[in-house]
């Protein structure tokens, strides 16, 4: 497997990443991509890390936060072997707070994640947050 740095974060990640839209398989769209639960994500990560590849993609919009619980569950005892980037803004709920970029929707999105994967490892810091997702309530300053 070949590995980049990340921008001048000094973090090495392989060129390619696993994603984990599959797991939990909940609600009308996930249920179309896949229902892997923890033992067939288990048994997925094993062949990735055998490959080389340690990043795994999730959201939280990803069968409501089921994708993260059982990417946390699959990974339990070996935290430190992987890396995990998630993704927020879409809707969670009709609140407020539930979607967009702002920097409390994605200070409460990643505590969010952090539980839901069973983790505290908070890897993300100024330099390494970049906003994709532009939306009407403004950008995120992550300064």
């Amino acid at each position: 497997m070949d590995y980049r740095n990340l921008g001048a974060s000094g973090l090495k990640v392989p060129v390619l990443s696993f994603g984990t839209g599959t797991f939990g398989g909940q609600g009308p769209l996930f249920s179309a991509w896949g229902h892997s639960d923890a033992n067939e994500a288990r048994r997925l990560i094993d062949i990735c890390l055998e490959a080389g590849v340690n990043l795994f993609d999730s959201a939280d919009v990803y069968s409501n936060g089921a994708s993260e619980q059982i990417l946390g569950a699959a990974i339990k005892g070996r935290r430190d072997k992987v890396l995990i980037s998630t993704k927020m803004s879409l809707p969670m709920g009709d609140g407020p707070l539930d979607a967009g970029s702002s920097r409390q929707r994605l200070l409460i999105s990643v505590d969010a994640a952090l539980r839901r994967l069973g983790t505290h490892h908070r890897l993300a810091s100024a330099p390494c947050l970049r906003c994709i997702h532009a939306d009407r309530g403004g950008a995120v300053d992550a300064r």
